[in-house]
């Protein structure tokens, strides 16, 4: 079980950013960090050591595959949630062989947000 402090946002679109933002709750004083692409995000994550990451697979620099690759190799209990358009069964598969357990369909919805992370945090089912 771990405590949720800060959360990694890791997409090349602002407007998906904000938007994710907006799915998760706003009592619980979440400290946020953004990045515009995978090469980013790698580095974010390592500066920030976040609680939880949410990624983007589709962008520019490096693919959202490729930094869940090195996230996991650089931490290899990263919680990483996957917010992704493309839910075809070869890329649900491929992500799943990455260690990520969860992946939501773009553009997210609040409750899927508030269940991932309650998962995440071993609260939820």
């Amino acid at each position: 079980m771990i405590t949720i402090k800060k959360i990694l946002i890791v997409d090349d679109s602002t407007s998906a950013r904000f938007f994710i933002k907006g799915c998760i709750p706003k009592d619980k004083g979440y400290e946020f960090f953004e990045a515009s692409d995978g090469a980013k995000g790698v580095e974010a994550y390592k500066n920030f050591r976040p609680d939880v990451t949410f990624m983007d697979l589709t962008m520019p620099v490096m693919t959202g595959f490729e930094a869940i690759e090195v996230i996991k190799a650089f931490d290899p209990q990263a919680a990483i949630i996957v917010l992704t358009a493309d839910i075809q069964t070869k890329t649900i598969e491929r992500v799943t062989a990455l260690g990520i357990t969860t992946v939501l369909k773009k553009p997210p919805v609040k409750a899927t947000v508030e269940e991932a992370l309650l998962k995440i945090q071993g609260i939820g089912g």
